[in-house]
Protein backbone atom coordinates (compact mmCIF):
# COMPACT_ATOMS: atom_id res chain seq x y z
CA UNK A 1 0.00 0.00 0.00
CA UNK A 2 2.82 1.95 0.48
CA UNK A 3 4.13 1.84 -3.47
CA UNK A 4 0.38 3.35 -3.84
CA UNK A 5 0.09 6.16 -1.55
CA UNK A 6 3.74 7.26 -2.91
CA UNK A 7 2.34 6.94 -6.60
CA UNK A 8 -0.91 8.79 -5.72
CA UNK A 9 0.76 11.55 -4.42
CA UNK A 10 3.60 11.81 -6.14
CA UNK A 11 1.45 11.98 -9.51
CA UNK A 12 -1.09 14.34 -7.67
CA UNK A 13 1.64 16.84 -7.35
CA UNK A 14 3.08 16.17 -10.56
CA UNK A 15 0.11 16.48 -12.62
CA UNK A 16 -0.60 20.09 -10.45
CA UNK A 17 2.76 21.83 -11.74
CA UNK A 18 2.54 20.25 -14.96
CA UNK A 19 -0.42 22.43 -15.40
CA UNK A 20 0.86 25.21 -14.11
CA UNK A 21 3.27 25.41 -16.24
CA UNK A 22 0.99 25.03 -19.08
CA UNK A 23 1.54 20.96 -19.88
CA UNK A 24 -0.92 17.83 -19.78
CA UNK A 25 -1.18 16.63 -16.46
CA UNK A 26 0.40 13.47 -18.01
CA UNK A 27 3.42 14.33 -18.20
CA UNK A 28 4.20 15.17 -14.84
CA UNK A 29 2.77 11.72 -14.52
CA UNK A 30 5.23 9.73 -16.78
CA UNK A 31 8.37 11.85 -15.34
CA UNK A 32 7.47 10.76 -11.80
CA UNK A 33 8.10 6.78 -13.19
CA UNK A 34 11.52 8.44 -14.26
CA UNK A 35 12.76 10.42 -11.63
CA UNK A 36 11.40 7.49 -9.05
CA UNK A 37 11.79 4.60 -10.86
CA UNK A 38 15.39 3.20 -11.58
CA UNK A 39 16.74 5.75 -13.89
CA UNK A 40 17.48 7.86 -11.19
CA UNK A 41 16.14 7.29 -7.31
CA UNK A 42 15.74 3.95 -7.39
CA UNK A 43 12.87 4.41 -4.83
CA UNK A 44 9.73 2.01 -7.25
CA UNK A 45 10.40 -0.35 -9.23
CA UNK A 46 8.38 -2.88 -11.67
CA UNK A 47 6.25 -5.56 -9.56
CA UNK A 48 2.91 -7.43 -9.99
CA UNK A 49 1.39 -4.84 -7.90
CA UNK A 50 1.83 -2.26 -10.72
CA UNK A 51 1.71 -4.30 -13.41
CA UNK A 52 -1.97 -5.43 -12.52
CA UNK A 53 -2.55 -2.01 -11.45
CA UNK A 54 -1.30 -0.52 -14.50
CA UNK A 55 -3.14 -3.22 -17.31
CA UNK A 56 -6.49 -2.11 -15.32
CA UNK A 57 -5.62 1.64 -15.91
CA UNK A 58 -4.64 1.89 -19.76
CA UNK A 59 -7.87 -0.53 -20.21
CA UNK A 60 -10.62 2.05 -18.32
CA UNK A 61 -8.41 4.98 -20.05
CA UNK A 62 -8.94 3.18 -23.36
CA UNK A 63 -12.90 2.28 -22.08
CA UNK A 64 -13.71 6.18 -20.96
CA UNK A 65 -12.41 7.28 -24.59
CA UNK A 66 -14.55 4.97 -26.08
CA UNK A 67 -17.56 5.87 -23.94
CA UNK A 68 -16.99 9.34 -25.22
CA UNK A 69 -16.34 8.42 -29.01
CA UNK A 70 -19.41 9.27 -31.29
CA UNK A 71 -20.08 6.41 -33.50
CA UNK A 72 -21.26 8.07 -36.30
CA UNK A 73 -18.33 10.21 -36.60
CA UNK A 74 -16.19 6.90 -36.14
CA UNK A 75 -18.13 5.44 -39.64
CA UNK A 76 -18.05 8.68 -41.51
CA UNK A 77 -14.13 9.21 -41.30
CA UNK A 78 -13.78 5.22 -41.34
CA UNK A 79 -11.60 5.62 -44.71
CA UNK A 80 -9.44 8.61 -43.29
CA UNK A 81 -8.58 6.36 -40.17
CA UNK A 82 -7.58 3.52 -42.65
CA UNK A 83 -5.17 5.45 -44.86
CA UNK A 84 -3.89 6.98 -41.78
CA UNK A 85 -3.05 4.31 -40.08
CA UNK A 86 -1.47 2.28 -43.43
CA UNK A 87 0.67 4.96 -44.09
CA UNK A 88 1.39 5.52 -40.28
CA UNK A 89 2.51 1.73 -40.62
CA UNK A 90 4.50 1.46 -44.03
CA UNK A 91 6.62 4.61 -43.65
CA UNK A 92 8.19 3.39 -40.16
CA UNK A 93 8.83 -0.22 -41.77
CA UNK A 94 10.98 0.87 -44.66
CA UNK A 95 12.67 4.09 -42.95
CA UNK A 96 13.61 2.49 -39.83
CA UNK A 97 14.28 -1.42 -41.93
CA UNK A 98 16.82 1.34 -44.08
CA UNK A 99 18.05 2.84 -41.03
CA UNK A 100 19.08 -0.56 -39.22
CA UNK A 101 20.50 -1.47 -42.24
CA UNK A 102 23.02 0.84 -42.25
CA UNK A 103 24.16 0.43 -38.69
CA UNK A 104 24.55 -2.89 -39.75
CA UNK A 105 21.84 -5.02 -38.64
CA UNK A 106 20.95 -8.27 -40.18
CA UNK A 107 17.77 -7.82 -42.70
CA UNK A 108 15.23 -9.86 -40.00
CA UNK A 109 15.87 -7.77 -37.02
CA UNK A 110 16.24 -4.69 -38.90
CA UNK A 111 12.61 -5.68 -39.86
CA UNK A 112 11.36 -6.68 -36.77
CA UNK A 113 12.71 -3.20 -35.40
CA UNK A 114 10.87 -1.74 -37.94
CA UNK A 115 7.24 -3.45 -36.76
CA UNK A 116 7.97 -2.44 -33.43
CA UNK A 117 8.13 1.23 -34.30
CA UNK A 118 5.12 1.04 -37.27
CA UNK A 119 3.12 0.29 -33.51
CA UNK A 120 1.03 3.24 -32.01
CA UNK A 121 -0.48 3.27 -28.56
CA UNK A 122 -2.74 6.55 -28.46
CA UNK A 123 -3.73 5.88 -24.62
CA UNK A 124 -1.60 8.86 -23.71
CA UNK A 125 -2.47 10.95 -26.61
CA UNK A 126 -6.22 10.27 -25.97
CA UNK A 127 -5.74 11.37 -22.05
CA UNK A 128 -3.87 14.88 -23.92
CA UNK A 129 -6.91 15.30 -26.62
CA UNK A 130 -8.95 15.32 -23.35
CA UNK A 131 -7.54 17.62 -21.43
CA UNK A 132 -7.03 20.12 -24.56
CA UNK A 133 -11.48 19.51 -25.02
CA UNK A 134 -10.46 18.24 -28.66
CA UNK A 135 -10.96 14.45 -28.23
CA UNK A 136 -14.36 14.21 -29.82
CA UNK A 137 -13.35 16.38 -32.71
CA UNK A 138 -13.26 15.45 -36.30
CA UNK A 139 -9.49 14.75 -35.64
CA UNK A 140 -9.21 12.98 -32.50
CA UNK A 141 -12.13 10.55 -34.36
CA UNK A 142 -9.51 9.80 -37.05
CA UNK A 143 -6.69 9.49 -34.45
CA UNK A 144 -9.23 6.75 -32.58
CA UNK A 145 -9.86 4.67 -35.47
CA UNK A 146 -6.34 4.98 -36.60
CA UNK A 147 -5.15 3.91 -33.83
CA UNK A 148 -7.28 0.55 -33.99
CA UNK A 149 -6.32 -0.07 -37.24
CA UNK A 150 -3.03 0.59 -36.82
CA UNK A 151 -3.15 -2.06 -33.64
CA UNK A 152 -4.47 -4.80 -36.09
CA UNK A 153 -2.22 -4.24 -38.58
CA UNK A 154 0.85 -4.63 -36.37
CA UNK A 155 -0.40 -8.00 -34.31
CA UNK A 156 -0.45 -8.99 -38.25
CA UNK A 157 3.15 -8.21 -38.76
CA UNK A 158 4.44 -9.16 -35.61
CA UNK A 159 2.21 -12.61 -35.75
CA UNK A 160 4.01 -13.33 -39.30
CA UNK A 161 7.39 -12.56 -38.64
CA UNK A 162 6.64 -14.92 -35.84
CA UNK A 163 5.06 -17.33 -37.28
CA UNK A 164 7.63 -17.50 -40.16
CA UNK A 165 10.86 -16.65 -37.95
CA UNK A 166 10.96 -16.72 -34.95
CA UNK A 167 11.49 -19.60 -32.37
CA UNK A 168 8.79 -21.67 -31.51
CA UNK A 169 9.08 -21.10 -28.08
CA UNK A 170 5.71 -21.18 -25.55
CA UNK A 171 7.23 -18.29 -23.53
CA UNK A 172 6.93 -15.96 -26.81
CA UNK A 173 3.12 -16.58 -27.32
CA UNK A 174 1.34 -19.15 -24.77
CA UNK A 175 -1.58 -19.20 -27.06
CA UNK A 176 0.24 -19.13 -30.48
CA UNK A 177 -2.16 -20.76 -33.25
CA UNK A 178 -1.74 -21.06 -36.90
CA UNK A 179 -1.77 -17.84 -38.69
CA UNK A 180 -4.61 -18.37 -40.78
CA UNK A 181 -6.40 -19.62 -37.58
CA UNK A 182 -5.60 -16.35 -35.54
CA UNK A 183 -6.76 -14.00 -38.37
CA UNK A 184 -10.21 -15.71 -39.02
CA UNK A 185 -10.45 -15.63 -34.97
CA UNK A 186 -9.70 -12.12 -35.06
CA UNK A 187 -12.74 -11.21 -37.84
CA UNK A 188 -15.07 -13.58 -35.47
CA UNK A 189 -14.10 -10.97 -32.61
CA UNK A 190 -15.59 -8.02 -34.69
CA UNK A 191 -18.23 -9.53 -35.93
CA UNK A 192 -19.06 -10.63 -31.88
CA UNK A 193 -18.60 -7.05 -31.38
CA UNK A 194 -20.59 -6.06 -34.00
CA UNK A 195 -23.74 -7.43 -33.32
CA UNK A 196 -22.95 -6.96 -29.25
CA UNK A 197 -23.28 -3.28 -29.96
CA UNK A 198 -26.31 -3.42 -31.88
CA UNK A 199 -28.61 -5.81 -29.95
CA UNK A 200 -26.29 -8.08 -27.13
CA UNK A 201 -24.79 -5.06 -24.46
CA UNK A 202 -27.98 -2.74 -24.78
CA UNK A 203 -29.85 -5.85 -23.62
CA UNK A 204 -27.71 -6.51 -21.28
CA UNK A 205 -27.53 -2.86 -19.64
CA UNK A 206 -31.51 -2.79 -19.56
CA UNK A 207 -31.81 -5.99 -17.32
CA UNK A 208 -28.44 -4.61 -15.04
CA UNK A 209 -31.22 -1.58 -14.95
CA UNK A 210 -33.51 -3.73 -12.62
CA UNK A 211 -31.02 -5.16 -9.99
CA UNK A 212 -31.79 -3.67 -6.82
CA UNK A 213 -27.96 -3.34 -5.73
CA UNK A 214 -26.10 0.35 -6.20
CA UNK A 215 -24.31 1.11 -9.09
CA UNK A 216 -25.80 -2.12 -10.53
CA UNK A 217 -24.78 0.13 -14.01
CA UNK A 218 -21.69 0.63 -13.98
CA UNK A 219 -20.61 -2.33 -12.49
CA UNK A 220 -22.01 -4.50 -15.53
CA UNK A 221 -20.53 -2.37 -18.06
CA UNK A 222 -17.45 -3.18 -16.67
CA UNK A 223 -18.15 -6.62 -16.66
CA UNK A 224 -19.22 -6.11 -20.28
CA UNK A 225 -15.82 -3.97 -20.86
CA UNK A 226 -13.79 -7.06 -19.36
CA UNK A 227 -14.97 -9.78 -21.05
CA UNK A 228 -14.14 -7.87 -24.43
CA UNK A 229 -10.77 -7.25 -23.21
CA UNK A 230 -10.36 -11.29 -22.74
CA UNK A 231 -12.30 -11.66 -25.73
CA UNK A 232 -9.34 -9.65 -27.64
CA UNK A 233 -6.10 -11.21 -25.97
CA UNK A 234 -7.71 -14.88 -26.42
CA UNK A 235 -7.74 -14.14 -30.57
CA UNK A 236 -3.86 -12.18 -29.84
CA UNK A 237 -5.36 -8.59 -30.03
CA UNK A 238 -4.22 -6.40 -27.83
CA UNK A 239 -6.69 -5.08 -24.72
CA UNK A 240 -6.71 -1.51 -25.39
CA UNK A 241 -8.93 -2.95 -28.62
CA UNK A 242 -11.32 -4.80 -26.66
CA UNK A 243 -11.60 -2.09 -23.85
CA UNK A 244 -12.27 0.61 -27.06
CA UNK A 245 -14.98 -1.57 -28.42
CA UNK A 246 -16.77 -2.22 -25.10
CA UNK A 247 -16.85 1.61 -24.41
CA UNK A 248 -18.61 2.44 -28.03
CA UNK A 249 -20.82 -0.71 -27.11
CA UNK A 250 -21.65 1.51 -23.94
CA UNK A 251 -21.78 4.76 -25.36
CA UNK A 252 -24.74 3.15 -27.92
CA UNK A 253 -27.47 3.21 -24.60
CA UNK A 254 -29.16 5.51 -22.76
CA UNK A 255 -27.07 4.74 -19.52
CA UNK A 256 -23.89 6.64 -21.40
CA UNK A 257 -23.12 9.60 -19.40
CA UNK A 258 -24.20 7.60 -16.04
CA UNK A 259 -21.66 4.83 -16.63
CA UNK A 260 -19.23 7.31 -17.40
CA UNK A 261 -19.59 9.69 -14.44
CA UNK A 262 -19.26 6.39 -12.16
CA UNK A 263 -16.24 4.90 -14.24
CA UNK A 264 -13.81 7.66 -14.83
CA UNK A 265 -13.52 8.54 -11.33
CA UNK A 266 -12.56 5.03 -10.75
CA UNK A 267 -9.62 4.96 -13.17
CA UNK A 268 -8.57 9.13 -12.59
CA UNK A 269 -7.95 8.58 -8.60
CA UNK A 270 -6.12 5.07 -8.34
CA UNK A 271 -5.12 2.90 -11.71
CA UNK A 272 -4.62 4.99 -14.83
CA UNK A 273 -2.01 7.23 -12.56
CA UNK A 274 -0.41 4.13 -11.95
CA UNK A 275 -0.60 3.05 -15.94
CA UNK A 276 1.21 6.14 -16.45
CA UNK A 277 3.96 5.93 -14.05
CA UNK A 278 4.91 2.40 -15.23
CA UNK A 279 6.12 3.49 -18.19
CA UNK A 280 8.45 5.87 -16.58
CA UNK A 281 9.42 2.76 -14.51
CA UNK A 282 10.67 0.67 -17.72
CA UNK A 283 13.33 3.53 -18.66
CA UNK A 284 16.59 3.00 -17.41
CA UNK A 285 19.84 4.74 -18.69
CA UNK A 286 22.33 1.54 -18.91
CA UNK A 287 23.98 1.15 -22.04
CA UNK A 288 23.40 4.68 -23.26
CA UNK A 289 27.17 5.31 -24.49
CA UNK A 290 27.93 2.06 -26.29
CA UNK A 291 24.51 2.76 -28.70
CA UNK A 292 23.89 6.53 -28.26
CA UNK A 293 24.13 7.77 -31.88
CA UNK A 294 21.59 4.66 -32.73
CA UNK A 295 19.27 6.08 -30.16
CA UNK A 296 19.67 9.37 -31.22
CA UNK A 297 19.01 8.78 -34.88
CA UNK A 298 16.02 5.84 -34.33
CA UNK A 299 13.94 8.37 -31.95
CA UNK A 300 14.79 11.10 -34.47
CA UNK A 301 13.21 8.80 -37.35
CA UNK A 302 10.26 7.16 -35.10
CA UNK A 303 8.94 10.41 -34.36
CA UNK A 304 9.07 11.93 -38.06
CA UNK A 305 8.19 8.64 -39.30
CA UNK A 306 5.44 8.49 -37.85
CA UNK A 307 4.24 11.82 -38.17
CA UNK A 308 5.08 12.69 -41.87
CA UNK A 309 3.52 9.19 -42.44
CA UNK A 310 0.39 9.37 -40.71
CA UNK A 311 -0.11 13.20 -41.24
CA UNK A 312 0.60 12.89 -44.88
CA UNK A 313 -2.27 10.02 -44.85
CA UNK A 314 -4.56 12.53 -43.16
CA UNK A 315 -3.73 14.82 -46.12
CA UNK A 316 -4.55 12.99 -48.97
CA UNK A 317 -8.33 12.24 -47.38
CA UNK A 318 -8.72 15.87 -47.46
CA UNK A 319 -7.94 17.48 -43.88
CA UNK A 320 -5.76 20.50 -43.65
CA UNK A 321 -2.12 20.80 -42.54
CA UNK A 322 -2.87 21.63 -39.12
CA UNK A 323 -5.36 19.20 -38.81
CA UNK A 324 -3.04 15.93 -40.36
CA UNK A 325 -0.25 17.86 -38.15
CA UNK A 326 -2.12 16.92 -35.17
CA UNK A 327 -3.47 13.80 -36.30
CA UNK A 328 0.51 12.55 -37.62
CA UNK A 329 1.43 13.98 -34.06
CA UNK A 330 -1.03 12.10 -32.00
CA UNK A 331 0.45 8.68 -33.48
CA UNK A 332 4.06 8.56 -32.53
CA UNK A 333 3.71 7.40 -28.74
CA UNK A 334 4.57 3.93 -29.36
CA UNK A 335 3.92 3.34 -25.55
CA UNK A 336 2.78 0.12 -24.15
CA UNK A 337 2.16 -1.54 -27.40
CA UNK A 338 5.86 -1.25 -28.78
CA UNK A 339 6.74 -2.52 -25.75
CA UNK A 340 4.54 -5.97 -25.61
CA UNK A 341 5.93 -6.38 -29.36
CA UNK A 342 9.44 -5.89 -28.64
CA UNK A 343 9.35 -8.26 -25.62
CA UNK A 344 7.38 -11.27 -27.44
CA UNK A 345 10.23 -10.42 -30.48
CA UNK A 346 13.05 -10.91 -28.08
CA UNK A 347 12.09 -14.13 -26.65
CA UNK A 348 11.48 -15.48 -30.20
CA UNK A 349 14.93 -14.49 -30.98
CA UNK A 350 13.45 -11.90 -33.41
CA UNK A 351 15.28 -9.08 -31.41
CA UNK A 352 19.06 -9.74 -30.10
CA UNK A 353 20.24 -8.84 -26.44
CA UNK A 354 22.82 -6.35 -27.81
CA UNK A 355 19.71 -3.81 -29.07
CA UNK A 356 17.32 -4.66 -26.26
CA UNK A 357 17.86 -2.05 -23.98
CA UNK A 358 18.69 0.40 -26.55
CA UNK A 359 14.70 0.14 -28.71
CA UNK A 360 13.13 0.27 -25.47
CA UNK A 361 15.12 3.36 -24.32
CA UNK A 362 13.80 4.79 -27.28
CA UNK A 363 10.16 3.27 -27.09
CA UNK A 364 10.40 5.46 -23.53
CA UNK A 365 11.37 8.27 -24.90
CA UNK A 366 9.08 9.07 -27.90
CA UNK A 367 6.15 8.01 -25.45
CA UNK A 368 7.71 10.90 -23.37
CA UNK A 369 8.25 13.30 -26.30
CA UNK A 370 5.18 12.62 -27.64
CA UNK A 371 2.70 14.49 -25.75
CA UNK A 372 4.82 17.51 -25.54
CA UNK A 373 4.64 17.29 -29.73
CA UNK A 374 0.66 16.47 -30.09
CA UNK A 375 0.27 19.79 -27.37
CA UNK A 376 1.83 21.98 -29.70
CA UNK A 377 -0.03 20.74 -32.60
CA UNK A 378 -2.69 21.41 -31.19
CA UNK A 379 -2.16 25.04 -30.21
CA UNK A 380 -1.50 25.60 -33.91
CA UNK A 381 -4.51 24.31 -35.03
CA UNK A 382 -6.57 25.67 -33.06
CA UNK A 383 -4.77 29.43 -33.88
CA UNK A 384 -5.49 28.33 -37.50
CA UNK A 385 -9.10 28.18 -36.89
CA UNK A 386 -9.36 31.18 -35.57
Amino acid sequence: MSTLAIILISTLLAGHFSKRIGMPAVIGQLLVGIILGPALLGVLHENSFIHTFSEIGVVLLMFTAGLESDLTLLKKYFKPSVVVAILGVIVPVVSIYAMCLAFGINQLESLFIGVIFAATSVSISVEVLRELNVLESREGTIILGAAVVDDLLAVISLSVLTSLFGAQLATAAPNQMGLGLTFALQIAFFVVVYFSVKWLVPGVMRLSQRLLVPYANAIMSLVICFVFVWLAEAVDLSTVVGAFFAGIAISQTPYQSEISRHVEPLGYTVFIPVFFVSIGLSMTFTDLNRHLVFIIVLTILAVLAKLLGSGWGAKMMGIPQAGAYTIGAAMISRGEMALIIAQIGYTAKLLSEMYYSAIIFVIILTTILAPFILKSAVKKQLVAAK
